[in-house]
């Protein structure tokens, strides 16, 4: 009974997909959705009010590292009157650094618990809040306390975790199919962004002098209340409330706004009865052990945390917490390597605008494969130029010029794809445990790279960048022979072919598209 049920299900779903657009094809083509206000409203302001201060928190701390190490040592001196050696004074300022990491992995683990719970548009508020919280510990533990230092790190950690979880796929479900490319990079620019902002706001000459570190490491709350002072006109995910919650009016409200229907709108009804279907046709993955046992779900998972962690292990911070060095390295001033760094920023966060364009008029799997391949050969060539950067006087500027090539490559493919890929491969119901077991991995791999590079730097020297070279080959492969294309197509039509997990056939279903 239960499976001719399905069987209907499906069979309706297949007609809705081939006969339904040729009976309606001219009243839904002549009513396009639009990019409304309420779309801009939620998606721009969600991203500059979250994914912006979290990338604020997380490059803040490398220039004013030196002058708040001496102010934890100052403090815990005059306040408890404990002398801290070198080595504890370093594993304080370590846990300073990777509690942030922590907060994040275990805000990725509530965020599909969340995401479920109070919504897409109920998580960013949460996450504002603990923005806001960790704002005003920054600003107040000036006064004498490295525990509000810490406090405000992990809650930030906290909110980081959850963007990463819930924020990709927020902006998937508010976006029409043709206008989801242009939406699936803001996050991951977000984050770019609220990294060189804390780059230049963290400078001496800046907020980072002794005086005003902690305006500096709090500034970012001020775009956190400009940005969620709007939140009444921040649209809800049409789908969350119609197919989890059964708040059919409200999601018919909210699709109406974000698209710029009308309220007799043939475009709406199909949009609405795409919904129906999939409410009927959904299966509850109620937990992550469900989602980890099926067997139509283990390859998507797979390429989700393999992107996540592999964008991290990748060697991307691992080059920002240290290009300053390397410039050191190649003949730079300590003033002039810190501008150089800030211009490593900037070019990522210039690349990373090319996003929407990119990723609206170019496929998903050649953007890929084309920025892992030359992510893979500038890492493989900075290692060996470091290696032997004393053997021939232009390998240091050499060192330079690979950085500058492999951060710009980068944000082809690398830098925003595997945030979003996720919620393009997995239908509604496994979306948000599929997104928050990717998020997991994500910061785990950061907080790896964290504490692992300058132990294997200082055993391995210029190698250390030779695993970074072979994680990008592994994704070059992983997307070549696994990748579905996603561009332009749903998730419900994505799903069955990677289904059969490593015998999907992926290569051959992409020559069929490219045919037809």
């Amino acid at each position: 009974m239960e499976k001719s049920k399905v069987g209907e299900v499906h069979q309706k779903r297949s007609l809705s997909l081939v006969e339904a657009p040729l009976m309606a094809h001219k009243n839904v083509e002549d009513e396009q959705p639009r990019w409304s206000w309420s779309l801009r409203w939620a998606a721009i302001g969600s991203s500059l009010g979250a994914a912006v201060p979290v990338g604020y928190c997380t490059g803040v701390m490398n220039s004013p590292a030196e002058i708040m190490r001496s102010w934890c040592n100052e403090t815990l001196i005059s306040r408890y009157d404990v002398h801290l050696g070198e080595s504890s004074l370093e594993l304080l300022w370590s846990a300073a650094v990777s509690i942030f990491l922590v907060g994040g992995a275990i805000g990725s683990v509530t965020g599909a618990t969340m995401a479920n719970r109070f919504g897409r548009r109920g998580c960013f508020q949460i996450c504002g809040i603990l923005l806001a919280l960790g704002a005003i510990c920054f600003y107040t533990c000036r006064l004498g306390s490295v525990e509000l230092l810490l406090l405000g790190r992990l809650l930030v950690g906290l909110a980081g975790g959850l963007l990463t979880a819930f924020m990709p796929m927020w902006h998937s479900e508010i976006a029409a199919l043709s206008q989801r490319s242009t939406l699936a990079p803001l996050c991951p620019m977000g984050l770019t962004l609220g990294v060189v902002v804390a780059q230049i706001c963290s400078l001496r000459s800046v907020l980072g002098g002794p005086e005003l570190w902690h305006f500096g490491l709090s500034f970012y709350g001020v775009l956190v209340i400009a940005c969620y002072a709007p939140l009444r006109w921040y649209q809800e995910s049409p789908k969350w409330l119609y197919i989890v919650k059964g708040r059919k009016e409200e999601a018919r409200h909210a699709l109406q706004l974000l698209r710029g229907y009308s309220s007799d709108s043939a475009a709406l009804q199909a949009e609405l009865d795409e919904m129906e279907l999939e409410a009927a046709s959904k299966v509850a993955a109620s937990g992550f052990v469900e989602v980890l046992r099926n067997p139509q779900l283990r390859l998507p998972l797979i390429i989700v945390c393999a992107f996540l962690g592999g964008q991290q292990l990748s060697g991307i911070n691992a080059i920002f917490y240290y290009s300053v060095s390397i410039f050191r390295k190649a003949g730079l001033s300590p003033k002039a390597s810190e501008w150089a760094n800030l211009g490593a920023g900037s070019l990522n966060l210039a690349t990373s605008m090319l996003g929407p364009v990119l990723l609206e008029r170019v496929n998903r799997r050649p953007l890929m494969l084309f920025s892992t391949f030359f992510c893979a050969v500038f890492l493989f060539m900075l290692a060996m130029m470091l290696y032997f950067i004393e053997s021939f006087s232009w390998f240091a500027m050499g060192c330079i010029g690979c950085i500058f090539l492999y951060i710009f490559f980068f944000q082809f493919g690398l830098g925003p794809m595997p945030f979003f890929i996720g919620a393009e491969l997995f239908e509604l119901s496994p979306r948000p445990i599929a997104m928050s077991i990717g998020s997991v991995v994500y910061w785990m791999c950061n907080f790896i790279i964290g504490m692992a590079f300058p132990t294997l730097q200082k055993a391995w020297g210029g190698l250390v960048f030779l695993p970074f070279s072979v994680i990008c080959w592994l994704l070059f492969g992983l997307t070549r022979q696994y990748l579905p294309e996603t561009r332009g197509r749903d998730p419900s039509e994505v799903a069955p072919l990677v289904a059969a997990g490593f015998k999907s056939k992926v290569l051959i279903s992409n020559q069929i598209v490219r045919q037809s």
